[in-house]
């Protein structure tokens, strides 16, 4: 095929890309160069409109080993233990096709982890809807749940925690993010860095076959009505291969053979082959003809493009074949050497005795386009000045009962009761808390991670919105009682090349490393995904944080359930009262404008250490942070967690009884105090100069409050457990 113009933009590319990888290649392309720069030039895997942003982050901290530009991010968690870790998109793929685009997620974002040389010990997923009343939302929901399930659970990692939205802006693009935490030694972490000249290239794992072909290419454009004629593009996964894969990877990775290694991902042998050249300043060359292929006549365009699954790229020492090959015949997987690496600077292609592509290595990295896209900045919204008379017709039990069982409220057990979440059986705090929990195997040390995204927020104000995750992340992780580390980020928006979509990534992007860097709370891993959008119509700003922690000792975990009759539960942080951009404002008084609440990085930063050094001390038994529908709702949660009930104290001074118990104001947790120990944790509060509010005494099997609220703990389960079985059942 002759390639024009017409051609490349087919391919994805611009008119004026095009003309600029003529005039770097000082000719025309063939089809599978043309390819190949698609592949590398797309926005999912050359971040062109993003990478200008995401160089002002927070990206360093004395825990960190690895940040951002490797497969994941790897921080220090002391004894030579290392925890690996990323989260991914996996988007369009998930909208097309919902089992294979999720399943194929969690296989890959595990692929990223275990190419570092870790084991896998936990993943946890990020996923969006639309509105639960959208035609689609049902069978796209009970898809992507199987497909997270039917993978993770047969490669026997456990999903310890997760998250669950539904919003009319996902109704034409769904969204699922994937994370894999995996452990290694610290001393034995691996890379993707190609080095020395010679060296073979083995490509192991699966064979290579004609799914995924345009994967990354469709990951970077936005939907029509064409949409099912692009399920060709998505990948089809196989969790018993990925095992194989993952051990055989494992037992090389335990001497000295391996120089680099990749997963093929997005761009397949494209990608893989071209960064680990790129990052090693070296050349590399391929004989097509020796790729495992499970379908005939492949091309070498075909074999470059696709994204089959569960296969790797590694450059071997030389002499180490036969005993790399020895493992992965053992482990009954596919093993070839097909290249080596060169002083060329070039990746060159070998097809049937001829040679098919050569393209210089740095054109397709280092000269890939970075565009500056113009954007537009969001003002803050003028706050709502609620009526009195608003409130006159409303009861209190009446809206707790209401927001207990709204969809982004309710309890999301139908979900993850589809995952094993205590496989390897080191799981000690499983989904339905604030964060999950898993020890490290044979230690006292457990890891706690969570994730979160608020597109509400960000929606209304991305500056405050982007700050507002990650401090709610860092919340979830002290409420478990960790010190958290460091955070991972899966930046989903819509087009790019809009201005105010561009606009809310920036601003977005502010805010996380605003907020980031005050907290001391690094980013080191992430995905940008663009083009989440259908018919012009894009989703809401939803950056994702996967945030990871460490619990010195397991036995200090702090859980959320309340513990003992007697016990007093205290409010830490001041409550003003806000309401704009609450589940309550929505809800009940059908009102979606104003500011989301403000961030006071102080507060979270100094509130966050008096709460971890009352766990330390071992003052406090329960604990959880107050989050969307406010304190009533934290506190409900708490009681049906513990099956116990809350006589709340008749407040003083209280202006608005709705202001206070549903305002999603910032920094605040709700904690449970032994009489005993109250003298201590008053200190404590006073010393760290910490706001704190004497909200009540757990008594009896009710939340009680002066005449407005006596409702027994099992009516508020049922309003809050079963709003998703009821609706799937439905």
């Amino acid at each position: 095929m002759e390639v024009t113009e017409a051609v490349a933009i087919d391919h994805g590319l611009k008119k004026e890309e095009f003309s600029k990888i003529c005039e770097l290649l000082k000719r025309t392309p063939n089809l599978t160069e043309l390819a190949i720069f698609s592949a590398m030039w797309n926005e999912h895997c050359s971040y062109k409109s993003s990478r200008k942003h995401l160089k002002k982050m927070h990206t360093k901290g004395k825990q960190v080993i690895q940040g951002p530009g490797e497969n994941a991010g790897v921080i220090d968690i002391g004894d030579d233990d290392a925890i690996v870790f990323k989260i991914e998109s996996h988007n369009h793929p998930s909208f097309i096709e919902p089992y294979q685009g999720a399943a194929t997620g969690v296989g890959g974002i595990m692929r990223d982890v275990f190419t570092m040389g870790a084991r896998p010990i936990a993943n946890l997923n990020s996923i969006h809807f639309g509105s639960p009343q959208h035609k689609k939302t049902r069978n796209l929901l009970r898809g992507v749940v199987k497909g997270i399930g039917g993978y993770g659970n047969c490669i026997g990692v456990p999903t310890i925690a997760g998250q669950t939205t539904f919003d009319e802006s996902y109704n034409g693009n769904i969204l699922v993010n994937a994370m894999t935490l995996g452990l290694v030694n610290k001393n034995k972490i691996f890379y993707s860095k190609a080095a020395g000249l010679d060296k073979p290239v083995i490509y192991v794992g699966s064979k290579t076959g004609r799914d995924g072909i345009h994967g990354a290419s469709m990951a970077s454009a936005t939907f029509d009505d064409k949409i099912e004629e692009k399920k060709p593009t998505v990948q089809v996964g196989d969790p018993f291969t990925e095992k194989l894969l993952l051990e055989a990877c494992l037992e090389l990775m335990a001497d000295n053979s391996i120089i680099a290694i990749q997963d093929m991902g997005a761009a397949g042998l494209t990608s893989s082959s071209v960064e680990m050249a790129s990052k090693g300043n070296l050349g590399i060359e391929l004989n097509l003809s020796e790729v495992p292929c499970r379908e005939e006549k492949m091309t070498p365009y075909e074999i470059m493009l696709s994204e089959s699954q569960e296969r790797m790229l590694i450059v071997l020492e030389k002499g180490k074949e036969e005993h790399a090959k020895k493992i992965f015949d053992k482990w009954n997987l596919d093993f070839a050497v097909i290249g080596k690496t060169t002083n060329s600077k070039k990746i060159e292609l070998i097809f049937d005795n001829k040679k098919v592509a050569e393209i210089p290595i740095d054109l397709l990295a280092e000269n890939a386009p970075i565009y500056d896209r113009p954007w537009k900045k969001t003002k803050l919204p003028q706050k709502l000045k609620f009526d009195k008379d608003e409130f006159k017709s409303l009861k209190l039990s009446d809206c707790l009962k209401k927001i207990l069982s709204n969809s982004n409220i309710s309890d999301k057990k139908w979900i993850w009761d589809q995952y094993d979440h205590t496989v390897m059986g080191d799981t000690i705090q499983k989904p339905g808390g604030d964060a999950g929990v898993v020890r490290v195997h044979g230690t006292d040390k457990a890891v706690a991670a969570s994730v979160d995204s608020s597109a509400l927020y960000c929606f209304s104000h991305p500056l405050t919105g982007g700050k507002q995750i990650v401090c709610e992340s860092y919340r979830n992780l002290i409420s478990v009682g960790a010190k958290p580390i460091a955070i991972t980020n899966c930046l989903n928006f819509g087009n790019p090349e809009k201005e105010k979509n561009m606009g809310e990534f920036v601003e977005c992007v502010e805010g996380i490393t605003e907020a980031s860097k005050y907290l001391d709370f690094p980013v080191v891993s992430g995905n940008v995904s663009f083009y989440n959008e259908t018919k012009d119509k894009g989703i809401k700003p939803t950056p994702t944080i996967g945030g990871v922690g460490l619990i010195s000792d397991y036995q200090q975990m702090l859980t959320m359930d309340f513990k003992t009759e007697g016990n007093l539960v205290y409010v830490i942080g001041k409550t003003d009262g806000h309401l704009d951009q609450s589940i309550f404002a929505r809800e009940l008084l059908n009102e979606k404008k104003g500011p989301p609440p403000t961030v006071n990085l102080f507060n979270e930063k100094n509130i966050g250490a008096t709460i971890l050094d009352l766990s330390r001390k071992n003052l406090i038994v329960s604990c959880h942070d107050v989050s969307l529908g406010g304190i009533l709702t934290a506190v409900s949660k708490m009681c049906i967690k513990g099956k116990k009930g809350i006589k709340i104290n008749s407040l003083k001074g209280l202006t608005n009884k709705y202001e206070y118990f549903f305002g999603e104001d910032q920094a605040r947790y709700i904690i449970e105090i032994p009489k005993a120990s109250l003298k201590k944790v008053k200190e404590i509060l006073n010393k760290y100069s910490v706001h704190f509010d004497e909200l009540g005494i757990i008594d009896g099997n009710s939340i009680k409050y002066n005449a407005d609220i006596n409702l027994p703990i099992e009516e508020l389960a049922d309003a809050h457990k079963y709003w998703l079985k009821k609706y799937m059942d439905s």
